[in-house]
Parts: C-alpha cells; sequence; structure tokens
C-alpha cells in the first residue's frame, strides 16, 4: 500500500500526525506500507536565511497570547503520544525548502522515514536550526548519507525545487497539512488519532481487494 505523507518539517502536527501513523501500521501489521514524503511550503515566502521566531509567529497568529495558545494544544498532544518537544528552544524560523531537499536526497535510501523522525527531532526537540546545510549535513551524515555528494546536493539548493512540490500538492486539493493519501484514492488531512488512520487503512485495504477482483 501506497501512503502519501503530504507535510512540512516546520509543522509540528506533522510530526505529531506522522507519529500517530506509525502507531496506525503497528495496529495494522498485515499492511506492508510504502511511505512518499510530499513537500508543502506552510510559509512559501519565508527567506532562505529565515527569520526570529517570536517575530513570525505573532505575525502568523497576531498575538503572543495567541501564538501560546496554539501551542499548548500542541504541547498537549504530543504528551499525549509520548513525545517531548521543547518549543522554547527554537530561535529561529527556517526555511524549510533544504530540509525537503535533504529527503528527497535520500528517496530511495532505506534510512529516509527515520531520517524524516531525526529532521522533526532535531527542529521540534533541539531547537536546531534545520534552515542551516550544515545542520543538514550532519543529520545527514547521521544516517549513512554519502558526505560530499550530499553536500554537494544541498549547496546547489534552488527555491524552485521545494515549490514545485508545494505546487503539486495544491494541484491535488491539499490545502493544510498533515494530509495521508492512502494508494491515490482515500486521503484524510489532520494530525488524526491512530485509530481514525487504522480505520483509512481498512478501507484502502478493502478498495485495494475491489480493484484487484
Amino acid at each position: 500500500m501506497r501512503i502519501d505523507v503530504v507535510f512540512d518539517t516546520v509543522c509540528p502536527w506533522c510530526y505529531i500526525g506522522t507519529r500517530r501513523l506509525r502507531r496506525a501500521l503497528a495496529k495494522r501489521p498485515h499492511v506492508r506500507a510504502e511511505i512518499r514524503w510530499r513537500p508543502f511550503l506552510l510559509n512559501p515566502e519565508m527567506p532562505p536565511e529565515g527569520m526570529d521566531r517570536k517575530t513570525h509567529l505573532e505575525r502568523k497568529f497576531g498575538s503572543a497570547h495567541r501564538v501560546q495558545r496554539v501551542f499548548g494544544a500542541v504541547l498537549a498532544a504530543a504528551g499525549s503520544e509520548g513525545m517531548t518537544l521543547d518549543l522554547d528552544a527554537i530561535g529561529r524560523t527556517p526555511s524549510s525548502v533544504a530540509s525537503h531537499r535533504l529527503i528527497r536526497f535520500a528517496e530511495r535510501e532505506p534510512c529516509r522515514d527515520d531520517l524524516v523522525e531525526a529532521i522533526f527531532a532535531a527542529y521540534f526537540a533541539q531547537g536546531r536550526d534545520i534552515g542551516d546545510p550544515a545542520v543538514l549535513e550532519q543529520i545527514g551524515a547521521a544516517h549513512g548519507l554519502p558526505a560530499e555528494p550530499l553536500r554537494a546536493y544541498i549547496g546547489t539548493i534552488e527555491a524552485q525545487d521545494g515549490l514545485t512540490g508545494n505546487a503539486r500538492a495544491h494541484r491535488l486539493g491539499v490545502n493544510g497539512v498533515p494530509c495521508f493519501i492512502f494508494d491515490d484514492r482515500y486521503a484524510i488531512a489532520g494530525a488524526q488519532e491512530p485509530d481514525i488512520l487504522a480505520r483509512m487503512l481498512d478501507l484502502a485495504a478493502e478498495g485495494r481487494v475491489e480493484v484487484l477482483s
């Protein structure tokens, strides 16, 4: 079964949602899933160097009070999944284009899914700047990716690479993330609970039987 995960690396709900997808898959051990990571840019106008996190969030949400309310919900949801986030450690909101570029570099590597998890953890749990090519090179190297080709690949980043994937997601009708698409037939948006995602797996599996028959 193919599962397209449309996401952004700077989206905390995407981090939570992918954890919940893993739990859903654990509930359905008979499902052999191939996860395909599809980029979505929450901040397509973000400059390559990023910007001050506090300034960005207050511009986006309107006030410090609204920021605290939004991230209070994020932390509560993360805690329910046993995840420890340190949002106060994040000093800058990065452009996510480079991190999506790293994931694309590892598209055919067995470490790809773990690499996505590591990028999320670096940003949301450790406060590292995942817009910095040096940070991304370190994450890639820790997962066995060849240093020189990776450095050259990240070093030739063009904004259009990320925007192309972002435009594709919008053409598919995806306007918010995370969004999970099962076998190109069934889709559901949001950081859904594992039981709901498991039911989507069941629905997609039943659809495959119908197609095969």
